[in-house]
């Protein structure tokens, strides 16, 4: 019998009526022939508020104690579903991550799976229980409990639906699949039927926060199925796959905005084998997260590095490239925090010209000024000022007509 995997957001757990809601979604999954893992998050704002609590008794909680809290979330939030199931007439049995033995390494507060023990569930499943896995987290070797990050019970469901070999993985949102843009900037955003892996991984790394981005990344290591659809309508939502010929028909699949970063820049460093290395060594001593890098040689003897970070991170960022200036004898350092990145993403790039003058002309036309640009084979991106940032986001996916299922456009590319 074939397995499948549905993962339910907070919103769709947040009180006893939703999650009737949702346990019905999982009955019919039985009734059409599977067998059903479900995983859930903490119910609502639950997380939000369990993260509160432990700042007002302390400023800086331990990570493992903070860990430990957070996963009573999740935890309520199965047993419920489980009661909920059994009310209604179907066997149902929860598990935390460390009863199904989900083993992550010891970086808590966002711990990274190492194994799945499917074994369990596979027992549960053929005395035929629905089995309900609490999402987000697992436990270290040492059975310390660890979490995953925001927005790990994505990845909690990719991972056992690879493991347990599921048909595919469901992840239930509040919105009915992935559009081509965020609607509530560009209101007439089209849905997108079927995604590339790598579409995804680079919309979801450029502010896209429908699904988590390593479970896009496990879904395209261990070649998971995802779909991503409405918890509160029947309707097909997207498919996200690896990528087929028939994509490279549409040039681009989406466009995004990100606007909580910041920009480091350095002017004026030596241009010396090393001082590169010296520069990411000290930032990642400081666990900051660098995005785009930009370094221009002015001279054989001195070159300017810029790089984009998040803005949560540019305290960190500062300190660190103090601390590092005199030795790479850095002239200046600038740092902006006005700043937004635009981008485009579709592997049609591959196959298709034109796309940077068509983003660049809607800019200029809308008096759009670009600070700067970074490229991958499927991504250009822009720098803009952030007051900026939505004006240039509607006008990138009016040229691009982003409003426009991908088959009418594709059609014209």
């Amino acid at each position: 019998m074939a397995i499948i995997v549905q993962k339910f957001g907070g919103t769709s757990v947040a009180d006893a009526e939703k999650i009737r809601r949702a346990a019905e979604r999982v009955i019919k999954a039985v009734k059409n022939g599977y067998q059903v893992v479900v995983v859930a998050s903490a119910r609502g704002k639950q997380t939000d508020e369990l993260i509160a609590d432990a700042l007002e008794l302390n400023p800086n909680p331990p990570k493992r104690e903070l860990d430990q809290l957070l996963s009573t979330g999740e935890q309520q939030s199965v047993s419920l579903f489980a009661m909920a199931l059994d009310a209604m007439g179907y066997d149902a049995i929860s598990f935390t991550g460390g009863q199904i033995r989900m083993i992550t390494d010891s970086d808590h507060t966002k711990a990274r799976i190492k194994s799945v023990d499917a074994e369990r569930i596979h027992k549960q499943l053929d005395k035929g229980r629905i089995v309900i896995v609490a999402g987000f987290q697992g436990i270290d070797e040492n059975e310390n409990i660890t979490t995953l990050g925001r927005g790990g019970s994505d990845t909690t469901a990719v991972v056992l639906a690879a493991a347990l070999g599921a048909e595919q993985c469901e992840i239930y949102t509040d919105v009915d699949g992935i559009h081509t843009t965020d609607p509530r900037i560009f209101k007439n955003a089209a849905k997108v039927e079927q995604i590339s892996y790598d579409e995804m991984l680079e919309l979801t790394s450029l502010g896209a926060g429908v699904i988590y981005t390593r479970a896009v990344e496990c879904g395209k290591n261990y070649d998971v199925k995802i779909h991503v659809r409405s918890s509160t309508e029947e309707k097909k939502g997207t498919i996200i796959t690896h990528e087929v010929p028939q994509m490279e028909g549409v040039v681009v699949s989406g466009a995004t905005v990100q606007k909580d970063m910041a920009k480091i820049g350095l002017v004026g460093v030596d241009n010396v084998p090393g001082n590169a290395a010296k520069i990411f060594a000290c930032l990642a001593k400081a666990k900051v997260v660098v995005n785009d890098i930009v370094q221009t040689e002015v001279s054989p003897e001195k070159a300017n590095l810029s790089f984009m970070i998040g803005i949560s991170d540019l305290a960190a960022a500062k300190k660190a490239v103090e601390q590092i200036k005199d030795d790479i004898h850095c002239e200046r350092i600038f740092v902006r925090d006005d700043i937004a990145e635009i981008s485009v993403v579709g592997v049609g790039m591959r196959t298709h010209y034109g796309v940077a003058d068509k983003m660049f002309s809607a800019l200029a036309e809308t008096k759009v000024n670009i600070d700067s640009i970074t490229t991958s084979e499927i991504r250009i991106s822009c720098i803009v000022s952030k007051d900026q940032a939505e004006q240039a986001l509607e006008a990138v996916c009016v040229a691009f007509e982003l409003d426009k299922p991908a088959e009418e456009r594709a059609k014209k590319d």
